[in-house]
């Protein structure tokens, strides 16, 4: 029986590779499990979206409806003055904007809708990085090309180290700010820079940035690839994507609900592969989503409450870690003492910890693993349960 020859190339999902590595790992105590390795907010989603899912009558009219690919006027109407109101933009809601089903959706089919299929063809990632830019690349027969993100370049990607060759080769480029799982923000000189070289080499650069919303108020709120754009005189957004969610901004990760806004052609030409693919966002979805991109109190509020988290276990674990406070996000991408998988599975053992190593986030590349020496430690739980985990990682780093 014949499949496609190109799953095969897929590795196991990080989380597929920690349940193996925990496996015959036993806590040998009492402690309470902690788990901190997975970025799936835990705060309470905005009372106004629960309100609207819970409303009969919209409901049963919203459930009797074949929803539009292009999503409805208000909901882009409101992803529009959003986008104006956050980067000041003007991105027009009628050819420059499209839900979608959150961005894990949205990255993976993008590819398989941009890239011409020439096994020759490379897509540009970050590494460590989301494995779905990875998957995306390999399932539509391009090849992927590691951009290492190293702490001896303060995890920023070497753009420049980049040969001419290679960018010609480039059919897209993936690039995350602020960076999952290291934190980092891409400048605004870098933006334009990567822009420039776009035009030049003939690609597309897609920007998640998914976790533009959780910063910190004494640093620079990250910005947006569109409004770099804007700014060097590219209004038109030529070349330039970029993905939004709800799920980090709204604690709506079971909504499945973002947007991916930016140059009409591309815009019309992956909407033109979602009317064939059939992954239109529900009305009920689309009616929620509205509310929670119109509304900023519950963003400030969540945005609050993972400062108040980072201040406090910040405190509690620079004495004895190399703890860097993170520029977005809400990760600490952490130096670990002994190999990182050790490190990971001696921490369940004793202290009923679960965290992410590095190793599983990157990829080895020209003898290099940049995730490898890390853990991604996911600072979603409620405060008092992030006191205790960094309590625990204090009697961990002592033992």
């Amino acid at each position: 029986m014949s499949n496609n020859h190109q799953l095969s190339l897929l590795q196991p999902y990080p989380f597929e590779k920690l349940r193996a590595a925990l496996a015959d790992q036993v806590h040998g105590g009492d402690l309470a499990h902690i788990a901190l390795s997975i970025g799936e907010p835990k705060h309470t989603p905005p009372s106004l979206v629960i309100d609207a899912l819970s409303n009969p009558a919209a409901l049963a009219k919203q459930l009797a409806i074949y929803p539009a690919t292009r999503g409805s006027d208000a909901l882009r109407d409101a992803i529009s003055h959003w986008l104006e109101q956050r980067f000041n933009i003007a991105v027009d809601p009628e050819n420059q904007i499209l839900p979608v089903n959150g961005t894990r959706e949205a990255l993976f089919s993008f590819a398989q809708a941009q890239l011409s299929g020439d096994s020759s063809s490379l897509v540009g990632m970050p590494n460590p990085f989301y494995q779905i830019y990875e998957g995306a690349a390999l399932l539509a027969g391009a090849q992927p090309y590691y951009i290492p993100n190293t702490v001896a370049n303060n995890y920023q990607a070497d753009f420049d180290s980049i040969s001419a060759a290679t960018w010609d080769a480039m059919e897209l480029l993936y690039i995350c700010s602020p960076g999952n799982p290291t934190g980092h923000l891409i400048s605004d000189t870098q933006m334009r820079n990567l822009i420039e070289l776009a035009h030049r080499h003939d690609f597309i650069i897609a920007a998640d940035e998914c976790y533009a919303e959780i910063y910190f108020s004494d640093q620079p709120r990250p910005s947006s690839l569109l409004a770099s754009s804007n700014a060097m005189g590219n209004k038109d957004f030529q070349r330039c994507v970029v993905f939004h969610s709800l799920s980090k901004r709204s604690n709506l990760p079971g909504l499945r609900s973002g947007f991916v806004a930016g140059d009409a052609n591309i815009i019309e030409q992956f909407l033109r592969y979602r009317t064939y693919h059939g992954c239109a966002l529900g009305m009920h979805q689309q009616r929620a989503s509205t509310l929670a991109w119109q509304d900023e109190a519950h963003v400030q509020k969540n945005r609050a409450l993972y400062e108040q988290k980072f201040r406090t276990v910040t405190k509690i674990l620079a004495p004895y870690y190399d703890i860097r406070q993170p520029a977005g996000g809400f990760y600490h991408w952490l130096p670990t003492p002994t190999d990182d998988i050790e490190f990971c599975q001696t921490l369940f053992t004793t202290q009923h910890i679960t965290v992410m190593p590095g190793t599983f986030l990157g990829r080895q590349d020209q003898g290099l693993n940049p995730g490898r020496g890390h853990a991604r430690i996911a600072w979603v739980a409620p405060l008092e349960e992030c006191i205790e985990a960094a309590e625990r990682l204090v009697d961990f780093a002592k033992s």
